[in-house]
């Protein structure tokens, strides 16, 4: 980050990802001489001080000045755990006359997933009784039919106040073609009730569908206090250790923002810490030449899987969080319940059940002894020496005995078996669950695995790696440097980024290329703005363009790209092919002589920052390493073997390992399973490939 980024001159970057077991966190320098990587436990009930320690302790570990920090960055979850936890704050919902039910109707269809017949709608984060009305109307092409009524505002202003919300969402019926009417609302409460935080969705989502545009609304509304008071908190301490440094935060896009735009938009934060993972398996697949991905990282409670696709990670507006539409520009990252942690029982009919319900990180797997009873992945693996019995470097002491006891008691048992065919039950559920959810994100998209290379992080990322790649059948498998921490080390390959969007609904045969132009152009001053509130000059300033289009009568649209330039038919047509294109890789059809329509166009503004990468490792001449030990394990078969054991910070560019093969590390241990072949790359990359011809 150079002077003309509006970041003053190098010396050191800390990035720090907060997790819910563990709190990540990296110092690095642009010179590649310090890359310094710290694991601290989190502090669910206060992740500020969580965040602190953690500042301090790799600060420490270097002896770094407070002056020597260039730049903050942060990855959290405190957005993602407010929503999925319900501990939101209390907050009214104000719309037009007429649509108090909007989020209790929302959509005529259930997810995929649900049964048709058991589905229960999900509790919608405000109540009717939270909802009110004002007496306006506004047309979808943004003409006033109804001047708003101020004595209606007024009213309930009052009740605002009296009641003790702390937050307000306004969204109004077309208010992303014409937002007067919302500003009004927000001036006039923020005049009666300055301490009240209000959010209108022709800022936080200006598009059409009332439904999603609400819903995205009063879902920010109800993290800006919390997002608020945790940013508060991150500056004041920072500035408690004389630390003067930018804060950056990581948005759900891939991007990161500024401490006053995240107090904003918090719910630009939904995802924030596995966009930080996926930004980091994207940088390090560039680095490593690789371009296309599916990325995996499984942590404690889950796994998040997500596609790179020609170095891109792909962008969804169809999130859903705690089962509500988050209809902002989201990585599109699918997340399931298993991770090392996942709990492992035997149901009625003598099936291994593994997740989603999780041990976390408190009390833990039963091997922590911290209080955790039941059996986890993380024991399995334990109880067949699959990983080493402590975690970081041995700070952490793990149990074996506690491992086994607990699968020897709450599944071996039950199913009339021994402790390692039921562990190695417990890893093939797990290891399959993973397996169909890469599936729904590769071949269900139209895509081939086999063009593919898997990424494999978070701490038990690696363990259960080798297992997908022969799964899902992908080229390869690479492992990055530091799998564990990976959060943290995305933050350190991120740029600015912002997303702007309209609705501009147009018919093929019918296309207004001067509102379209016109459209691009507003919002390329929009974006423009933005960059230079971060002193982000022009040459370090890249837009891209795109246009949401579907075929005349279709519900819903795909996005693709819109080349840059003077809006005619030309380049309206190349983006129609994009879009043709799509549509056939997505649902094996495409109808190139149908009317198609446009829906939004959008541009996403990046601010480049100069991205950190891990040092370059040393080359060797020896291509086989020496394993200096080894422990009993189970890797592929079902009995113990003594296999070889390589601490990864011994292994050099150019090392040539074969399994069955174990790769210790301070966060994270790679398995490298019976014929297949692992080469270190020069930035310590592990690429793994299968080799039964070798």
């Amino acid at each position: 980050m150079k002077k003309d980024s509006g970041i003053h001159d190098p010396e050191l970057s800390v990035a720090i990802d907060i997790g819910g077991t563990f709190t990540d966190v990296v110092i690095a320098d642009r010179g590649g001489t310090l890359f310094e990587i710290a694991k601290t436990p989190s502090t669910p009930l206060a992740p500020s001080d969580g965040f602190i320690d953690a500042v301090k302790l790799v600060m420490d570990s270097v002896n770094a000045q407070e002056k020597s920090i260039e730049v903050v960055l942060h990855g959290s979850t405190v957005v993602t755990n407010a929503i999925l936890e319900g501990k939101l704050s209390k907050t009214a919902l104000i719309t037009t006359k007429g649509f108090r039910h909007v989020l209790e109707i929302g959509r005529a269809e259930i997810p995929r997933e649900e049964n048709l017949y058991g589905w229960v709608k999900p509790q919608r984060p405000v109540s009717p009784r939270d909802i009110f009305e004002v007496t306006e109307r506004v047309k979808y092409d943004g003409s006033v039919v109804k001047d708003l009524e101020f004595d209606s505002v007024e009213n309930i202003i009052k009740i605002i106040g009296k009641e003790g919300y702390s937050a307000v969402a306004v969204s109004l019926l077309h208010s992303y073609a014409n937002p007067i009417h919302e500003i009004k609302i927000k001036q006039e409460i923020k005049k009666a009730l300055p301490n009240v935080e209000v959010s209108i969705s022709s800022e936080v989502l200006p598009i059409f569908r009332e439904y999603e545009r609400a819903m995205a609304t009063v879902i920010n509304a109800a993290v800006q206090p919390i997002v608020g008071n945790y940013v508060r908190q991150l500056e004041d301490k920072l500035k408690n250790i004389k630390i003067k440094s930018p804060l950056y935060i990581m948005k759900s896009n891939g991007g990161i923002f500024p401490p006053e735009e995240a107090s904003r938009f918090g719910a630009y934060m939904a995802l924030s810490g596995p966009a930080a993972g996926m930004s980091g398996a994207a940088f390090i697949g560039k680095l490593s030449g690789h371009r296309n991905l599916i990325t995996i990282d499984m942590g404690g409670t889950s796994a998040d899987i997500a596609l790179v696709l020609d170095g891109k990670l792909q962008v969804s507006t169809e999130a859903r969080i705690n089962k509500q539409p988050l209809a902002l520009p989201i990585i599109d990252i699918h997340t399931i319940g298993a991770g090392g942690g996942s709990i492992a029982s035997v149901a009625d009919n003598g099936a291994i059940l593994v997740g989603p319900e999780s041990a976390g990180a408190n009390p833990g797997p039963a091997s922590y002894n911290k209080g955790g009873v039941f059996p986890t992945v993380t024991d399995a693996n334990l109880a067949l020496g699959r990983i080493p019995p402590h975690l970081l470097g041995g700070s952490i002491k793990l149990d074996v005995k506690a491992a086994s006891k607990s699968i020897e008691e709450f599944v071996a048992k039950p199913l009339g078996t021994n402790i390692v065919e039921a562990s190695l039950g417990i890893i093939k559920i797990v290891n399959e669950t993973m397996h169909g959810a890469l599936k729904l994100m590769s071949v269900e998209r139209g895509l081939d695995p086999a063009d593919f290379v898997l990424a494999a992080f978070g701490g038990a990322g690696p363990v259960h790696g080798g297992d997908l790649m022969r799964l899902l059948s992908v080229n390869s498998l690479i492992i990055p440097r530091y799998p564990g921490i990976l959060c943290a080390n995305g933050l350190l390959a991120t740029d600015l980024k912002y997303d702007f969007m309209v609705t501009k609904l147009q018919r093929s045969d019918n296309f207004n290329f001067k509102v379209m132009d016109d459209a691009f152009n507003e919002l390329n001053k929009q974006a423009n703005k933005r960059l230079a509130l971060d002193n982000i000059v022009p040459k370090k300033r890249r837009i891209v363009r795109l246009a949401d289009f579907r075929y005349s009568g279709q519900g819903t649209e795909l996005s693709v790209s819109f080349p840059l330039g003077k809006v005619d038919k030309q380049t309206t047509n190349k983006a129609i092919n994009n879009f043709h294109k799509l549509h056939k890789q997505l649902y094996t059809f495409s109808d190139p002589d149908a009317p198609v329509e446009l829906v939004n166009l959008r541009v996403q503004a990046f601010g480049l920052l100069e991205h950190i990468a891990p040092p370059i490792i040393d080359v060797t001449k020896e291509i086989e390493p020496t394993s200096k030990k080894s422990r009993l394990a189970v890797i592929d078969q079902e009995i113990f073997e003594e296999v070889k054991v390589f601490d990864r910070d011994e292994l050099c560019h150019g090392h040539v390992i074969y399994g069955p093969a174990i790769i210790d590390q301070l966060d994270s241990t790679t398995i490298l399973l019976r014929n297949q072949k692992l080469f270190v790359d020069q930035f310590g990359n592990l690429l793994i490939k299968e080799c039964f011809n070798d």
